[in-house]
């Protein structure tokens, strides 16, 4: 018996302080931890909501093994302190993982088959880096040769890209610029507060002397990679990363990051029964695939995709997170829509900074640029906005949301 197609409305969003892999904020907290403080953030801002109602977690991850393994999504139901009635999968479209999932649990309520739903998503980029632990490509790909763009790294993608679309070094770096620029301005002015939730880091070291163990807290509330000293001189000096004479350089590409975000999806007779006051509406989503050696250039077909399902234009969006995976194929993207007259409005796109300078978590980016979206509608009174991104192995991904 089919089911009669409702609305999903996000009633509640948030996101932590992104950091830099490695050496950052969460060098040594584990991913479950960070997903479970983002959970547990989202469910405060619902607190008419019976857990109970809670059909399903869908969590996003880009490399789900180690750390962030065994099923994380179910994971970090059960130690946010949700009924064991709760459900938990997790899904991975890389880059565009928890885009997916917010799309995911939107649909399972538009279907009728859930009432309430938590769209989340999560990345250690320091505990388990690009590729996994322990890589593994098939050997098929390397038998045709349209099928090895799927064994390229990232970079290289992006540097094809830049050849091809004649995106100049200059206009990279120009990008990246301004992408520190805006967040450092955003910073300033506070406009991040209301889509991130502080995290407590907590550090132990032992004593081997005596036994005992040493405590160290601090609250991290600010995203870690903005740079205020970010200049074209001080880019310019920077390598080429991925190709002896190409023009992608670690400064003007997206930066390794941890990070999570999450929301509460509900449907609107769930909305009425516990009193939810919902913040948006998820409208549409679209997903394309394009040849893997280029992959930077997905959102090229997902955005004018998206667009078409949710009935608008390009000129109705007042609010654009674009995913800096590199200034390269940003630029690619927006140029090449502008050719086809799907014109979007530069001032609108990332006006807090992107990936470039915010970082880019991963699995965790798509739910965490979903909560940016929502929070700079309500601010702006902005209308419509939309989520997108390129995805490793050829894809694009774009989400669109409406304010309510």
């Amino acid at each position: 018996m089919s089911k009669q197609v409702q609305e999903a409305y996000i009633c509640a969003a948030t996101r932590l302080p992104i950091g830099k892999s490695g050496r950052g904020y969460y060098k040594n907290t584990r991913p479950d931890e960070m997903l479970v403080r983002a959970i547990q953030a989202a469910l405060a801002q619902v607190p008419g909501l019976d857990p109970k109602a809670i059909e399903d977690a869908i969590v996003g991850c880009s490399f789900p093994e180690g750390e962030q393994g065994m099923n994380i999504a179910r994971v970090g139901a059960v130690l946010s302190g949700l009924p064991n009635t709760v459900g938990g999968v997790t899904v991975n479209r890389y880059c565009a993982s928890g885009i997916t999932a917010l799309q995911m649990a939107a649909d399972r309520i538009r279907v009728g088959e859930a009432e309430v739903m938590i769209a989340a998503g999560v990345e250690s980029m320091s505990m388990v880096p690009m590729g996994g632990n322990k890589p593994s490509l098939s050997p098929l790909i390397f038998e045709r040769d349209e099928n090895i763009g799927i064994a390229y790294g990232m970079g290289l993608t992006a540097e094809k890209v830049a050849t091809q679309w004649k995106i100049s070094r200059e206009a990279q770096d120009e990008f990246a610029v301004e992408s520190h620029r805006r967040a450092q301005a955003a910073i300033a002015a506070g406009h991040f507060k209301a889509e991130m939730t502080p995290f407590e880091i907590i550090e132990r070291s032992p004593n081997l002397l005596d036994g005992s163990i040493s405590e160290r807290r601090r609250i991290v509330e600010i995203d870690e990679g903005p740079r205020a000293d970010t200049s074209m001189e001080g880019l310019a000096r920077l390598k080429p990363v991925f190709a002896a004479k190409g023009s992608v350089t670690a400064g003007n590409s997206s930066q390794t990051s941890d990070g999570s975000g999450a929301l509460i999806v509900a449907s609107e007779a769930a909305v009425k029964r516990f009193g939810l006051t919902p913040l948006a509406r998820f409208v549409s989503f679209a997903v394309r695939g394009v040849p893997p050696e280029i992959m930077g250039i997905g959102p090229i077909e997902a955005i004018p995709a998206a667009l078409k399902l949710a009935g608008i234009t390009a000129a109705d969006l007042d609010w654009v997170e674009l995913n800096e995976a590199f200034a390269a194929q940003s630029l690619a993207v927006l140029n090449d829509l502008d050719s086809k007259g799907i014109v979007l409005d530069r001032s609108k796109v990332n006006p807090n900074g992107g990936a470039i300078a915010l970082g880019h978590p991963l699995g965790a980016t798509g739910a965490i640029r979903a909560a940016s979206v929502i929070h700079g509608l309500r601010r702006t009174g902005g209308k419509y906005g939309m989520v997108t991104m390129c995805v490793g192995a050829g894809q694009g991904a774009a989400g669109i949301i409406e304010r309510l």
